[in-house]
């Protein structure tokens, strides 16, 4: 008897820990399929020389004098960071996030930061392309039966070269008004879906030059979610989000609007209401904070990222038809100098959201600022980067803003804009 009983344990045993086994194969399998930047080590990023500030203090300072004049008599709301490779050098957080002065806004709370939402879809559709799941020159009619227009690519979209019409304009002039239109709020299928079904003609031919559209980068979404076969929110929670310790970042859907960050008017607490376009994901909708926007640079800093080819790819300018700075990568905005230096960036408006993110790639230094009640001084942090690299425009704006003509800074704010 006492033999069975050793027996029949050990088989239970032996069960037990096969089973787990299984699980825990089952709930690794559940995302073989979605490559990650689980590779990338956050921590080596960089070398002690790059991570070295010159004159730490001095510029501590400057960038305080910039947030006291900028913010704080602004009186804008959100959160503002620079840093030099591992080195925070400045951070600072003023607001709330929620209406009636409900959450005050510190380093843990995600803010919506529209358009700098695209340069991290960017990304996650590199690393599709690295993993060999889909090509730039992929055609988007490879994935969208009926998709109407047979030139437009991956790459154009990534490179805001597509020409397709913007979904925030194109809806409003289908006649008749389309049942979808009634819905609360409009999802990237139906925008797919109203593009098929009415054809609206493309706003200019497509990769004949650049133009900005939301579109695009709403397209790229249902393009991670068809490759990965995972919904956009859960696809970029486990390709980006989790694998960089962004530990406080999400995509912004119907369940998180009774606690999500809010935006306001400026001048005042008045809420700015969520409209019909508020859950397209992919060209906006990523709630993040400074800090976790902070480790995304770091880790397009490292090496690891991506394959330096495709990573040059990122940040070449594809807009060369008309001479001027600015020129647009695959996420990225460019300002490209007279002197050759080139300045890395994505700005970012939606409601009262205003954002900045720049990612400085000789200096190795990250400017993010997040703001919550619209204001185009937002748009100032992106002059700091004079302060770093040798941008002479940025150094000459930087002045302009530290001085006290108020109606220079207004105009910088504009100048700045998405």
């Amino acid at each position: 008897m006492r033999n069975l009983v050793l027996i029949v344990t050990v088989f239970l045993s032996l069960f037990s820990c096969k089973k787990k086994s299984e699980n825990q194969e089952s709930v690794a399998g559940s995302t073989t399929n979605l490559p990650n930047y689980g590779n990338v080590d956050l921590s080596k990023a960089f070398t002690p020389a790059e991570s070295r500030v010159d004159d730490k203090a001095s510029l501590v300072r400057y960038i305080d004098q910039y947030y006291k004049k900028v913010w704080e008599r602004g009186d804008l709301s959100g959160g503002i960071l620079v840093a030099k490779g591992d080195d925070i050098l400045y951070e600072n957080y003023r607001g709330f996030a929620r209406e009636g002065n409900q959450k005050p806004i510190d380093r843990n709370t995600p803010l919506h930061v529209a358009s700098v939402s695209k340069t991290l879809t960017a990304m996650a559709m590199m690393k599709l392309i690295e993993a060999g799941k889909i090509n730039l020159s992929d055609p988007l009619t490879k994935f969208f039966p009926g998709f109407p227009y047979p030139q437009v690519t991956v790459k154009t979209l990534l490179d805001q070269r597509s020409g397709l019409p913007k979904y925030e304009y194109f809806i409003t002039k289908i006649q008749p008004v389309p049942a979808e239109l009634s819905k609360t709020f409009l999802t990237n299928e139906d925008i797919l879906n109203m593009l098929i079904k009415y054809k609206p003609a493309l706003a200019r031919d497509t990769d004949t030059g650049f133009m900005y559209c939301n579109t695009n980068f709403a397209m790229l979404a249902l393009l991670i979610e068809k490759i990965t076969k995972t919904p956009f929110p859960q696809a970029m929670k486990e390709m980006v989000f989790e694998p960089l310790k962004m530990k406080n970042t999400y995509i912004f859907q119907e369940k998180d609007i009774p606690t999500a960050s809010q935006s306001f008017y400026y001048g005042g607490n008045k809420l700015y209401p969520l409209d019909r376009l508020d859950l397209i994901y992919g060209d906006k909708n990523v709630y993040t904070t400074p800090r976790d926007l902070y480790n995304f640079s770091k880790a397009m800093f490292a090496k690891d990222f991506l394959k330096p080819g495709l990573m040059e790819q990122v940040f070449t300018p594809y807009s060369n038809e008309k001479f001027g700075m600015n020129n647009y990568g695959f996420g990225f905005r460019m300002k490209i100098f007279d002197n050759g230096e080139k300045l890395t960036y994505h700005n970012g408006w939606w409601h009262g959201t205003n954002s900045v993110f720049a990612h400085l790639l000789k200096s190795k230094v990250t400017i993010i600022a997040i703001g919550n009640k619209y204001s185009g001084k937002v748009y100032t942090a992106l002059a700091l980067s004079g302060l770093f690299e040798d941008f002479p425009p940025q150094k000459d704006k930087l002045h302009s803003i530290m001085s006290d003509d108020k109606d220079t800074l207004k105009g910088h704010g504009e100048v700045y804009g998405e």
